[in-house]
């Protein structure tokens, strides 16, 4: 098939994977809540600058997915699946942008569409392109810079125009920064460096300009987050700062920020390695075996294999590590299986000549090829439609605000006390509005005996012991939450 065809099938294909049944289900786990309570508050204050979590300074990072979902809870209302629309977008924009390049490159049609397919599939790239968060636009944005920057320096080596490549680098750097910020420099900027590096040894030589360019378009990306991190210094001055760029960055990498959490060993993700990039791990890891001759000789492919291996050692000397951190690494991942893929359908064609069995396979590859997307598709389509909202059940607050709301309804006074970042931001996405919260025991107790309707949340391992009293509680994942109120005093005769 020609890329006529191909071309509307992709976009097909990743529309259906993104975005089917993207709001059948509510926010779960911790980071979906956390991340729409911000955008909410966002959207209820009206205070674009200083990302808020309970009406406290939230700066883990710079505020594009929350600008975005905060502008799609504006036009589309407090939905599910308007603040998942931001990492939907930016899922199916990396897969058709990863398909373009690729035919830039001079790739087969074929080939850049199995890649594409295959970073659609990719079970984490998937699943994280349909989650409310930041991660599915760092991956776009460092694809972005990545893919504009090699194709940029393809066409200086044959003095082509290379203006649209490097303005593709320059908006790739502004959105991963903005996105995740000193993170979403170094994971394009660890890959670059590599790859200069190799090119100054096998040319024995340093061209300057080779290092000066990306150095001089990388200062032109970093306006955008330089803008805002100036409106953030006119409204929390030197802390602000302080805060998103060294404790929440270089606390994060360093293990010197301990309240971040995620620390793991350096071969954590080492461990990992037998379910990065389900279901096409194994190609991943056998075409690096295989290619690893042709690397001096075949840019491209040099190129790729360093993107996967400088980002995988980048995170892997962090201290903060989660698997989620590998999205970046997917692009990459996906062209080296896809590339390896057709090497092995090479092979089979050979080996059809002597082999009756490898050429029934030669004859029937097409319809087995569709067969097996076709089961693919399904199946994770089964899962957006079936095992998603079935989560709900364990996994869903809810039920925990819809307790609140008829609380309200009854003219009871209802808080939070020492509430958990997945509480609080869960509270105000679906109360659209900020509960009251105390953070001391004593304030608790102050403000349960001051009335006798008043009632607190609280999360415990164990049920609260007098003179609080449990009127409710609700059971989140493996959390509980208790509805507590103030036991009556008991009066002698």
């Amino acid at each position: 098939m020609n890329s006529r065809v191909l071309s509307p099938l992709l976009l097909m294909l990743g529309a259906m994977l993104f975005f089917l049944a993207l709001g059948n289900h509510q926010l779960q786990n911790s980071t979906e809540p956390r991340v729409a309570g911000i955008a909410m508050e966002m959207h209820l204050s009206g205070n674009w600058v200083t990302p808020k979590l309970n009406d406290q300074p939230f700066l883990e990072k710079p505020p594009m997915s929350v600008w975005l979902d905060a502008a799609s809870i504006g036009v589309f209302g407090a939905t599910p699946w308007a603040v998942r629309l931001a990492s939907a977008c930016a899922g199916l924009f990396s897969v058709l942008l990863l398909y373009s390049m690729l035919r830039r490159f001079g790739r087969p049609a074929s080939v850049a569409w199995v890649a594409a397919f295959m970073l659609a599939t990719q079970a984490s790239f998937w699943s994280n392109s349909r989650q409310v968060g930041e991660d599915a636009l760092l991956a776009l944005g460092v694809s972005m810079a990545l893919l504009g920057f090699f194709h940029a320096s393809q066409r200086l080596r044959s003095d082509g125009s290379s203006a649209g490549a490097l303005l593709l680098f320059v908006l790739g750097i502004a959105l991963a920064t903005l996105s995740k910020g000193v993170l979403g420099l170094a994971m394009p900027g660890v890959v670059i460096f590599a790859w200069l590096v190799c090119e100054s040894v096998q040319s024995k030589r340093i061209v300057l300009s080779h290092w000066l360019r990306p150095a001089m378009f990388t200062v032109l990306a970093l306006v955008p987050l330089l803008v805002w991190l100036c409106f953030l210094y006119g409204q929390g001055g030197t802390q602000s700062l302080k805060d998103v760029l060294w404790t929440n960055s270089v606390g994060r990498f360093s293990g010197s920020f301990e309240e971040a959490g995620h620390y793991e060993p350096f071969h954590y993700y080492l461990t990992k390695l037998p379910e990065a990039f389900l279901p096409w791990n194994v190609l991943v890891y056998l075409g690096l075996w295989h290619f690893r001759k042709q690397l001096l000789a075949n840019r491209y492919l040099l190129f790729f294999s360093l993107w996967l291996m400088a980002q995988f050692l980048l995170l892997s000397l962090a201290s903060s590590k989660r698997m989620v951190y590998l999205m970046s690494l997917a692009p990459a991942a996906a062209v080296i299986a896809a590339e390896y893929t057709f090497v092995l359908g090479e092979r089979l064609k050979a080996r059809s000549q002597r082999s009756p069995y490898a050429a029934l396979v030669v004859r029937n590859a097409r319809a087995m090829t569709v067969a097996a997307a076709v089961l693919i598709v399904a199946g994770y389509l089964g899962a957006a439609l079936w095992l998603e909202p079935r989560a709900d059940r364990q996994l869903s607050f809810l039920p925990l605000t819809d307790k609140v709301h008829a609380l309200q309804v009854q003219g009871r006074h209802v808080v939070l006390f020492q509430p958990s970042e997945r509480l609080a931001g869960a509270s105000v996405f679906y109360s659209q509005s900020l509960l009251d919260t105390f953070t001391s025991s004593a304030e608790l107790s102050t403000f349960l005996t001051r009335a006798d309707g008043n009632v607190a949340i609280m999360e415990s391992l164990q049920p609260p012991e007098p003179p609080l009293r449990v009127i409710d509680s609700v059971k989140v994942g493996e959390r509980i939450y208790y509805f507590v109120s103030q036991a009556p005093v008991a009066v002698g005769n």
